[in-house]
C-alpha cells in the first residue's frame, strides 16, 4: 500500500489532545461525525465581535451593497482553510512549523512578530465584544467589562482539560445559540429579497474600500489558517494514501458547511442593519446604538436582548479559538512551549491594555471604531499566511501526490492576488489620509514609509522563496535544519559523581534506588545532602543537637552505610538553613556533580504553592543534567 512519511516533526501540535479521536468507523455518517469539529472552531473566528462591527456598520451605510464581499470572502476562507487542512493531514505539521523549517530565523521571527499582532488584534475584537455585551445585558460600565474579560482564562483553562470533543460540542452549542438569536431578528425585520439578490453582484468604490477590506480581514483570517492546519491533527488519520485522501474529502464537508454557516450568521448580521437602520437613514457608529435601537425599529424588546446574547456568546467561543491559534503559533515559529493560562493571559493583556485605553480617552464610540481597526489589521497579515500556504501545498516534494493541481493553485493565487491588490491600495489611501490629515510629512517618511518599506520586502521575500537563487539563503540560516543531525555520533556520558538531595520523606527510597543503580554502572561517587530547616538549626547551625536534627544524622549514616555494603562510595552531609533550595544549589556549586537525581511528588495546581517546587528553583540555577524521580503523593 502507498504510504507517504514526513520527517519527524520535534512537537506535535496540541500535544495534549494530538490524534485523541478515532475515525476508524465502518458507517460513513459516523465516520463524518468524528471528522466534523475543526471546522466549527474555525467558523466561530468567521462570526466573532469584529465581524459585527463591519457588518453593521457597511449595512449600515451602504444597505445591501456588501453582501457580494461576504459570498466573496467565504468562498476564499473555503478554499484556503481547506488548503491549510490538507496540509496538517498530509505532512503532519501545522503553518507555523512548516515556516519555521522552510524559512531563514529572522524570515520566520518576523512572521511570527506579524501573526502574533493580528491573534492580538483578534482578542481586541473579542474584549470589546464580550464588555459591550455586558454592557447591554447587566449595565456593567464598558471599562469595567473590559478589565473583567481578563479573567476568562481561567475558564479556557478548565475548558481545554476536558478534550477537544467537548469544546467542539461546547462551541457548536454557542453557534447554534447565535445562529437561532440572528433567526428572529430576520424574522422581525422583513428584509427586501429583490435587494438582498442585488448585493450579491460586485462593486467597490472609494467609500466602500475600507469598510469591504474590513468585512475581508474579519471574514477570512490569518491566525485560522495556522489553526485548522493543527486543529486537524487531532484525528487519528493513519499513514497511507488512501487514508490520507478520505481525511481530506471529509474535512472538505466539514469546512464547507461550518463556513456557510459562518456566511449565514455574518449575512444574517448586515441584513438586519440594512433592513433596519439604512432603511430608515440610521448610521450606526457604536454597537450599543444598535441595540438600543433594535428594540423600537423592530417592535420588541426583546430584539435588543437577542442581539446582546448573540454578541456575549460571540465573544466567548472566540476566545477559546484564539487562546489555541496563540499556542501553535508560539509553539510552531519559536519551539517554545507556554502553559496555556499563561499563554491565554499574554495574550489578553496585549489587547485589554488598547482596550482600555481606547474606552477610557474616547468612550464608546471610540471602542467601535477601534473594532474595525482590529479587523482591518488582520486583512494586512493575510497576505504573510496566505502566500506560505500556497507554496506548501503546492510543492510536490511536501505533499506528493497531494499538491495543488493547476486548477487549484490559479484560484489560490487569484485568491491571494486579490488580497494584496486590496490591501495595498488601503495602505496607501491611508497612508495619504494621515499625511494630508495632519499636515506632518516628516512623520510619514519618518515612520510609516519604513515600516511598509519592510513588510513589503518581507512580503517579497516570501513570495518568491521558491525561486530564488541558493546564495540569497545563506543571509539567515533555517531554524530546523540544526535538528537533523541530532541523534548522529552521540556522546556517551560518564557520571563520576552523583548528589542526591534527601528530605526524610517517602521520596528518598526512589532517588536512592536510581542514584544507586547509576552509581553501580559508572563506578560514581554519592554525594547525600539533607538540608535541616528547624528554628535551632538555623540559630545554631552545626551546633544544634535537638532530637530531629540527631534523627536526620543518624538517617543519613543508615543509608550510607548500607550503600558503603555494596561497594558504593558514599558522602553524606547535612547543611543547616531555612532556604534549602538555596543550600542544594550551593552544595551543588561545590562538589560539581555530573548528575543530581531528585524524587518528585507529583502535586499540581495548589499544592506546588503548598508544598513548594524545589526542582524548578534548583534547574533554573544549575547546568547540571537533572534526574526528576517520580515517588509516591
Amino acid at each position: 500500500m502507498d504510504r507517504i512519511t514526513a520527517t519527524p516533526a520535534t512537537h506535535a501540535s496540541l500535544p495534549e489532545v494530538h490524534s485523541s479521536v478515532s475515525t476508524f468507523h465502518p458507517s460513513i455518517w459516523r465516520r463524518l461525525f468524528a471528522f466534523g469539529g475543526p471546522a466549527y472552531l474555525i467558523s466561530v473566528g468567521y462570526m466573532d465581535p469584529g465581524n459585527w462591527a463591519t457588518d453593521l456598520e457597511g449595512g449600515a451605510r451602504f444597505g445591501y451593497e456588501l453582501l457580494w464581499v461576504l459570498v466573496l470572502s467565504n468562498l476564499m476562507a473555503i478554499l484556503l482553510q481547506t488548503l491549510s487542512a490538507r496540509l496538517g493531514i498530509v505532512t503532519q505539521r501545522d503553518l507555523a512549523q512548516a515556516c519555521r523549517e522552510t524559512y531563514p530565523r529572522p524570515v520566520s521571527w518576523s512572521l511570527w512578530v506579524l501573526c502574533e499582532i493580528a491573534i492580538a488584534a483578534c482578542d481586541l475584537a473579542e474584549v470589546l465584544g464580550a464588555a459591550i455585551a455586558l454592557n447591554l445585558l447587566f449595565h456593567i460600565p464598558l471599562l469595567i467589562g473590559v478589565i473583567l474579560t481578563a479573567f476568562d482564562t481561567l475558564l479556557i483553562l478548565w475548558f481545554t482539560r476536558l478534550g477537544i470533543r467537548f469544546i467542539e460540542s461546547f462551541v457548536l452549542a454557542l453557534i447554534a445559540v447565535i445562529a437561532a438569536c440572528f433567526l428572529l431578528e430576520i424574522f422581525w425585520a422583513h428584509p427586501s429579497f429583490t435587494a438582498m439578490a442585488a448585493g450579491i453582484v460586485p462593486r467597490l468604490n472609494d467609500q466602500t474600500l475600507y469598510i469591504a477590506i474590513g468585512i475581508l480581514g474579519a471574514t477570512v483570517m490569518p491566525h485560522n489558517l495556522y489553526l485548522h492546519s493543527a486543529l486537524v491533527q487531532t484525528r487519528t488519520i493513519g499513514t497511507s494514501f488512501e487514508e490520507k485522501r478520505t481525511a481530506c474529502r471529509y474535512n472538505f464537508v466539514d469546512c464547507a458547511v461550518a463556513l456557510n454557516g459562518a456566511l449565514l450568521v455574518n449575512a444574517a448580521i448586515l441584513v438586519l442593519a440594512a433592513a433596519v437602520f439604512f432603511k430608515n437613514g440610521v448610521i450606526v457608529t457604536e454597537i450599543q446604538q444598535a441595540q438600543v435601537l433594535l428594540a423600537p425599529m423592530l417592535g420588541t424588546a426583546f430584539a435588543g436582548i437577542l442581539f446582546a446574547v448573540a454578541l456575549l456568546c460571540s465573544g466567548q467561543s472566540s476566545t477559546l479559538t484564539g487562546t489555541m491559534a496563540g499556542q501553535i503559533v508560539m509553539e510552531g515559529f519559536l519551539s517554545l512551549r507556554m502553559r496555556p493560562w499563561l499563554r491565554r493571559l499574554l495574550t489578553r493583556t496585549l489587547a485589554v491594555i488598547p482596550a482600555a485605553f481606547t474606552v477610557y480617552y474616547a468612550g464608546d464610540r471610540g471602542s467601535y471604531q477601534l473594532l474595525i481597526l482590529s479587523q482591518v489589521i488582520l486583512s494586512l497579515q493575510l497576505p504573510f499566511a496566505v502566500i506560505p500556504l500556497i507554496h506548501f501545498t503546492s510543492d510536490r516534494k511536501r505533499m506528493g501526490p497531494f499538491a495543488n493541481g493547476p486548477w487549484l493553485r490559479t484560484g489560490a493565487w487569484l485568491t491571494a492576488g486579490l488580497i494584496v491588490v486590496l490591501n495595498l491600495r488601503l495602505a496607501r489611501d491611508e497612508m495619504t489620509q494621515f499625511a494630508s490629515g495632519n499636515g506632518t510629512m516628516e512623520a510619514l517618511r519618518m515612520v510609516l514609509l519604513p515600516v511598509s518599506a519592510s513588510l513589503l520586502v518581507l512580503l517579497l521575500w516570501v513570495a518568491l522563496e521558491p525561486v530564488l537563487p541558493s546564495w540569497f539563503h545563506r543571509f539567515g540560516r533555517k531554524p530546523g535544519s540544526k535538528l537533523a543531525p541530532v541523534a548522529a555520533q552521540l556522546p556517551n556520558p560518564v557520571y563520576s559523581s552523583i548528589l542526591v538531595p534527601l528530605d526524610q520523606s517517602s521520596l528518598d527510597r526512589a532517588a536512592i534506588a536510581h542514584a544507586a543503580a547509576l552509581a553501580r554502572a559508572h563506578r560514581a561517587r554519592l554525594y547525600l545532602l539533607h538540608v535541616e530547616e528547624d528554628v535551632t538549626s538555623q540559630v545554631y547551625g552545626a551546633m544544634s543537637s535537638t532530637a530531629e536534627v540527631e534523627a536526620g544524622a543518624e538517617y543519613l549514616r543508615q543509608i550510607a552505610s548500607t550503600l558503603e555494603e555494596e561497594g558504593i562510595q558514599v558522602y553524606p552531609t547535612v547543611r543547616y538553613s531555612n532556604n534549602p533550595k538555596a543550600e542544594i544549589v550551593k552544595y551543588a556549586q561545590e562538589t560539581k556533580p555530573d548528575l543530581i537525581v531528585m524524587g518528585a511528588h507529583g502535586h499540581k495546581g495548589l499544592k506546588d504553592i503548598v508544598f513548594g517546587t524545589t526542582i524548578n528553583a534548583v534547574r533554573h540555577k544549575l547546568k547540571i543534567p537533572l534526574l526528576i524521580v517520580r515517588g509516591p503523593q
